[in-house]
């Protein structure tokens, strides 16, 4: 009997150093107990230390950003704008072709001293063959053909070559449409900073270099998410044919408290004060439903009612904003587009309605 005792002692002590979860059964005197030789491993001190010390560094980050914004004001221009995310990446902006887009002529536009302009056009799809091996000045001449030429202005982050961006080219190219895609300066293969005043200051030069070269061709403008206020204020002096602007917002101080970034932080002590006064005060405003109220050409809004970026309320408010300001509901129209559709901010290109609201839209328009 010690010689068993001693045995099952020295089993315990083994499966004790080991970890073993296992149970032994120790007889005595007849009797049967079990003993049970569960050890719960602890955690490594030495994960617990990188643990703590990073969840330190991110309350420490957390509570600081706020602080920084004020003093680094390029903080908030580059939440803004996400320039610098030149997603897709590894793309060849000046080889459309490898996106498909074997009918679009890529060229470099000065929109002011020391600023290029990437831009891309992209002649009607039946034009394809005769495309093929086309230089510049025939590009330029076939926009007086008499062909709906779209401006197609793209929001903040990545580039003219995100699929979405593409996906919406395409969809005019097959609608027998000229599409113009530029980037920003900042934005792509385009030189230069950001600037609210800057991206306008290159809208309204494509305008124009666009219009010098329309002849009697209407000339859209297409624009989505951040660019509808540059499209506003270009339109406060200027009349143009049409206006189409998708994941439309009121205004960059409402636009930031729905903003993941701005959720994120939205409960925080000031949040006004930290982020959105900031951004005022260094001109990040982009009051779409300001500027609204001076348009007078025919517009069409287009909105997902799940989109996650903007919410459909805002566009609600535009489209009030504008027939209001043009008293007319023939001249400003809105299409919602279903939550269960399940189109978020960047997929209504994808609708099968969508050539019929854009090819209506585009007919209504006086010559």
């Amino acid at each position: 009997m010690q010689r068993t005792g001693g045995s099952v002692s020295k089993r315990l002590r083994m499966r004790k150093r080991t970890g073993d979860h296992d149970s032994v059964e120790q007889k005595t005197d007849g009797n049967t107990t079990k003993v049970s030789l569960s050890a719960h491993p602890r955690p490594s001190p030495h994960l617990l230390w990188w643990f703590k010390r990073g969840l330190l560094a991110v309350c420490v980050i957390y509570v600081s950003v706020p602080f920084m914004m004020p003093l680094f004001p390029d903080i908030i221009k580059h939440l803004v704008y996400s320039h610098r995310v030149r997603v897709p990446f590894f793309v060849d902006h000046s080889q459309p072709a490898d996106l498909s887009l074997n009918h679009t002529m890529n060229m470099y536009l000065t929109s002011e001293r020391g600023i290029s302009l990437g831009v891309w056009h992209t002649v009607p799809e039946r034009q394809w063959k005769e495309a093929q091996g086309k230089d510049l000045e025939w590009y330029q001449d076939s926009l007086g053909a008499g062909n709906p030429i779209i401006i197609y202005l793209h929001g903040n982050g990545g580039t003219r070559a995100a699929s979405h961006r593409v996906g919406v080219i395409n969809l005019l190219s097959a609608m027998d449409y000229h599409v113009l895609a530029l980037d920003y300066r900042g934005f792509g293969d385009s030189t230069g900073e950001p600037t609210e005043v800057g991206i306008t200051t290159d809208t309204l030069y494509l305008y124009q270099w666009v219009k010098a070269r329309s002849g009697s061709s209407l000339v859209v403008l297409w624009g989505h998410s951040l660019e509808k206020s540059e499209i506003f204020l270009l339109l406060s002096g200027i009349v143009v044919d049409g206006v189409i602007i998708e994941g439309a917002y009121t205004n960059i101080r409402q636009k930031g408290a729905h903003d993941p970034f701005g959720w994120f932080y939205w409960k925080f002590p000031g949040f006004e004060y930290f982020f959105l006064d900031t951004m005022a005060e260094h001109n990040i405003i982009f009051p779409n439903d300001e500027n609204l109220k001076r348009m007078r050409s025919p517009l069409l809004i287009l909105h997902a009612e799940d989109d996650h970026v903007v919410p459909i309320h805002m566009a609600q408010q535009l489209y009030e904003i504008a027939q209001s300001a043009q008293n007319s509901e023939n001249r400003v129209k809105m299409v919602p587009f279903a939550r269960s559709l399940g189109y978020l901010h960047n997929g209504l290109y994808k609708d099968p309605h969508m050539p019929n609201i854009i090819g209506e839209f585009v007919h209504s328009l006086p010559p």
